[in-house]
């Protein structure tokens, strides 16, 4: 059993590593709209973009390119991990919110 404890440990240790090291992005829902509207990020690189919804109401963060979609309560966060994506532009928007609550992801 103390071989496993330790398989255990080792690869806590190097998830928790492979963490540090993963890009955080900000990104901020207000008034039914994503600040900044445009984020960038490094091509071939797993990004964990975190999105704090400012507004009291909810929003679903949603991409079709990307794969994702998250509820996003008002006032709370999500993490959202993105990527590794080919360069180019991946849009997203808000599913409660679908005209104001728009933007995108730059890979490059």
């Amino acid at each position: 059993m103390t071989g496993g404890r330790y398989t255990l440990f080792g690869l806590s240790l190097v998830s928790s590593l492979a963490l540090a090291k993963t890009p955080v992005v900000e990104l901020e829902i207000r008034d039914h709209l994503f600040h900044p509207e445009e984020v960038r990020i490094p091509a071939n690189t797993k990004v964990k973009l975190v999105v704090y919804n400012r507004d009291p109401t909810p929003e679903e963060f949603e991409s079709y390119e990307l794969n994702r979609e998250k509820v996003i309560m008002g006032g709370r966060r999500a993490n959202i991990f993105i990527g590794p994506l080919q360069p180019g532009v991946y849009p997203f928007f808000g599913e409660f919110n679908p005209k104001t609550a728009q933007g995108r992801v730059v890979a490059e």
